[in-house]
């Protein structure tokens, strides 16, 4: 893979599987130091910074409630530690639960809105100040929930619909420092979060989702940190507001 974030620090909150895995994974391809945040999967996470060490990167694992200050303070001031500075944050960091209105309830809302929003300002607000004159880029994981909710999705889609007017929001209050702000927004990702589910590869769950893209096959944690990389890359300094579908023409 081409390095074009050689020596470039990112930070990626919820790296320790899935998305957040894949992210850490490519970026770590590309060149540059990756920090690893994960919540409570303390082994997942070593084992993502094993293997990219091992392939020669390198990465450390922080450990951090995203939707609490006080960790999201200490992810980044072990960032500063260790590496010295910061160029990206992949705000990653999320979950689903998905439920009728008949099932929802004040905890689950909460949960998921303290994770999935709350937790991408306070990252980004404590991330804006250590970026350099050179500025630097916030890239926000969304979903295609958050503008074509399934009908059980409704907290789930909210809170990421909300990460959308983040983005664009952030990215209008922050263009004058030179951070620059993008979400990605993901349809069908097949992760080992949706296989405990019960999915498999041949499952009917995920032969429908299949159906669904224009490319006749569900997308990877790959596929979404190749679009991380670009985003954390100079390659796309002229970008920012902007939400990318990358979900091989999900409908």
């Amino acid at each position: 893979m081409k390095r074009i974030l050689e020596n470039k620090v990112v930070v990626i909150t919820g790296a320790s599987k899935g998305i957040g895995a894949g992210v850490a994974k490519q970026m770590a391809a590309s060149g540059a130091k990756v920090v690893v945040n994960y919540g409570s999967s303390k082994k997942e996470a070593e084992e993502v910074v094993a293997e990219i060490t091992k392939s020669g990167g390198s990465a450390v694992a922080v450990q951090g409630d995203i939707s609490i200050l006080a960790d999201v303070k200490q992810l980044f001031q072990e960032t500063i530690k260790v590496y010295g500075r910061l160029d990206a944050l992949v705000n990653n960091a999320g979950i689903y639960e998905f439920e009728l209105l008949e099932s929802f309830t004040e905890e689950s809302y909460r949960k998921t809105f303290d994770i999935n929003v709350l937790g991408v300002l306070l990252a980004s607000k404590e991330a804006t100040p250590l970026f350099d004159e050179n500025g630097g880029s916030i890239i926000n994981i969304s979903s295609f929930a958050g503008t074509r909710p399934e009908p059980y999705s409704v907290v789930y889609a909210a809170s990421k619909g909300a990460v959308d007017s983040i983005t664009y929001a952030l990215s209008q209050e922050l263009g004058p420092k030179n951070i620059r702000v993008n979400s990605i927004r993901p349809g069908g990702v097949f992760t080992e979060g949706i296989a405990k589910l019960g999915a498999s590869l041949d499952s009917d769950v995920i032969l429908g989702t299949v159906k669904r893209s224009a490319l006749g096959r569900m997308a990877t944690p790959d596929d979404i940190g190749n679009m991380a990389v670009f985003f954390a890359s100079d390659e796309s300094k002229i970008i920012t507001g902007q939400t990318v579908e990358v979900s091989g023409g999900f409908k």
